[in-house]
């Protein structure tokens, strides 16, 4: 049969990535820094090697034979839906050359290791070159690939396929004018909300276990998982039955190894739940980076911020550190948590002011693609972008340009993805909530094994086999919207700060 043939190949395939991530993995996590060097000509050499298997004149042709004798097959099988992902990541991966894939893999891991010195020394100028040469071959990527209005384009398109920088610019935009009275009504409250006792001396080991507990209590499956540490926090799917998070962890502040736990937790989850047919294709991953965003900041927020989940788990988090939160009640925990102030880092930042980090950075991008921005003046820019959408200007660059590894990673058009996947989420939560109003009493106990159902039937298992804007129909019966967000966080926040 032709098809097996082909999914020999995408076996194949498959593997020589995923052995790419083991290696990506423990660079970041327990390799010793004398085999960087080394790493990185290995993970160049595996990505070039699976690429050029996969865009072979070879390659082309199973794909279009398998098609052929598949004719008819029902668009929601898996057959079908391989079909129609591997023609057109066939096409995209056609257009970059062996040569320029292996360049971009070792910038990408030589501008990693250059990104965790800048950041560890709080020196922009030493990652200032590497910036420079992801910005050049991030523009060449947009010309290899090829785009009708914008470079932009070409890029976002490879993490959220569909998608448009003028669309993206007018959610975002109208996302922000319905919240900004919100945020200006919340901040003339700021003080309502005391979070302190989150800002004290803990256990790293002890954050470190809780860590365990919390991750398992979502739904992560340690049986087919792994929690570590890393500079910045991530997840990793080297099959469906083996994905990795990692957290980070503060001597002195306990809500981020708490929230970036649960972030990689919803992310990981994902990719666990895709159906088991999926397994060593290209499918059995997350169908986009923004529907993939949607489910870490749905456990991470609508989840893990809510007041019936801390109902359930502040008695066990008290239980670690007893001496800190022994008279913390779970009105006082649930309104700290949910604090709103404006902040430097992304991935610590309230739900309100979150999506102002990622637009800062989608403007700045774009900027920095068209050539009107010189690399050397990011830090400015940055800077100021953050006084006009926050009213604060970081105090070091470790705090503002340098505090996310994406661009490290050549990873220009991913950043918005974090608030698509924040609008996602919201609409996801609403249309469950409507569908199933017992899950709202569930909830409010601290259950979530109703939520997970829906979420797995509707989301994770179908991997990649639909689009973005399939899924969100399918799932919900409406596109994309950023109203439900608009809803979500009016409600939330009115009653915390008794609008």
């Amino acid at each position: 049969m032709k098809y097996q043939s082909l999914l020999d190949k995408v076996h194949e395939i498959y593997d020589l990535r995923k052995a790419a991530r083991v290696l990506t993995w423990d660079r970041a996590t327990v390799m010793p820094k004398g085999g960087d060097t080394d790493r990185i000509q290995q993970i160049a050499t595996l990505h070039r090697l699976s690429h050029t298997i996969f865009t072979s004149e070879e390659m082309g042709a199973l794909i279009e034979e398998a098609a052929n004798e598949l004719n008819g097959v029902q668009y929601d099988s898996t057959e079908a839906s391989l079909i129609r992902f591997l023609r057109r990541d066939y096409s995209q991966s056609r257009r970059l050359p062996a040569d320029f894939v292996s360049r971009r893999t070792m910038i990408n891991n030589q501008a990693e290791a250059a990104w965790k010195k800048a950041r560890e020394d709080d020196d922009f100028s030493y990652f200032q070159p590497w910036l420079e040469q992801i910005v050049e071959i991030s523009q060449e990527m947009a010309a290899l690939y090829g785009y009708a209005d914008e470079p932009y384009d070409a890029l976002l398109n490879q993490f959220e396929p569909g998608a448009k920088s003028a669309d993206v610019r007018h959610i975002f935009t109208a996302a922000k004018e319905a919240l900004l009275p919100l945020y200006r009504a919340v901040g003339r409250k700021r003080l309502a909300v005391n979070d302190n006792f989150l800002h004290q001396p803990f256990d790293l080991a002890k954050q470190e276990a809780f860590a365990h507990y919390i991750a398992g209590a979502v739904g992560y499956d340690f049986e087919r998982g792994y929690l570590a540490t890393a500079v910045h926090p991530f997840s990793t799917s080297l099959s469906r039955n083996d994905v990795r998070i990692t957290t980070r962890y503060y001597p002195n502040f306990l809500s981020p190894s708490i929230f970036a736990t649960l972030h990689e937790a919803g992310h990981a989850m994902y990719v666990q739940n895709v159906h088991p047919a999926l397994t060593r294709t290209p499918l059995a991953k997350e169908t986009s980076a923004g529907l993939d965003e949607s489910q870490s900041r749905l456990i991470e927020n609508m989840v893990g911020r809510s007041r019936g989940f801390w109902r359930v788990h502040l008695p066990h988090l008290k239980e670690y550190f007893p001496a800190q939160l022994e008279n913390v009640t779970l009105e006082q925990f649930y309104r700290a948590i949910n604090k709103v102030q404006p902040g430097f880092i992304r991935v610590e930042a309230d739900e309100l002011t979150y999506n102002m980090h990622v637009i800062l950075r989608f403007e700045i991008e774009q900027a920095l693609l068209s050539g009107r921005l010189p690399v050397s003046d990011v830090p400015g820019a940055w800077n100021q972008k953050k006084k006009e959408f926050l009213g604060i200007v970081p105090r070091t660059n470790r705090d503002g340009c340098l505090q996310d590894i994406h661009w490290a990673m050549v990873g220009f058009g991913y950043f918005p993805t974090y608030t698509l996947g924040n609008l996602y989420a919201a609409q996801f939560f609403e249309t469950v909530l409507e569908n199933n109003p017992a899950i709202v009493e569930e909830l409010e106990a601290g259950e979530i094994t109703g939520l997970l159902s829906w979420l797995q039937e509707n989301i994770h298992q179908h991997g990649r086999k639909l689009t973005p804007a399939e899924v969100v129909m399918r799932a919900t019966q409406k596109p994309l919207s950023h109203e439900p967000f608009v809803r979500y966080t009016t409600k939330k926040y009115s009653e915390i700060y008794n609008l």
